[in-house]
């Protein structure tokens, strides 16, 4: 079982789009893997939601409040000298890299552009990808 954190975007696009592939990602971590959510990727998710599109706040703290994920913050976060050009996503990298996920599954440029072995960094179809036999 993988520790994986799923993105802001690629929550609400499952969220607008159950089978889409960020809802396919979202579907497969939450039936066989570990979900690892940051405590800054839950308010982001309610920021973004609330800010476009409010309608969807419902639906957002259902799957919130219903389903198993761990609460990724480390102690001491910890980029290890790795910086990221849009400053707002240094905190999701930070308690990643800190927490020892092994993937990042987002569809964030910023993320997808970092040379990394680990967490893999990868976009929702690359992940269904790697996990089809």
């Amino acid at each position: 079982m993988i520790r994986v954190p799923v993105d802001t975007n690629v929550v609400i696009s499952a969220l607008l789009f159950p089978r889409s592939a960020p809802g396919e990602v979202l579907a497969h971590v939450l039936a066989g893997e570990r979900l690892a959510l940051t405590q800054w990727i839950i308010d982001e998710l309610h920021e973004v939601v609330s800010r476009k599109r409010p309608d969807l706040l419902p639906a957002l703290d259902t799957l919130l409040a219903s389903i198993e994920y761990e609460l990724a913050e480390p102690d001491q976060p910890d980029s290890e000298g790795l910086a990221i050009a849009d400053v707002d996503d240094q905190p999701i990298l930070d308690a990643a890299l800190a927490a020892d996920v092994d993937v990042i599954v987002t569809g964030d440029k910023h993320f997808l552009v970092l040379d990394v072995d680990r967490p893999q960094i990868m976009t929702p179809r690359a992940f269904l990808d790697s996990r089809t036999p």
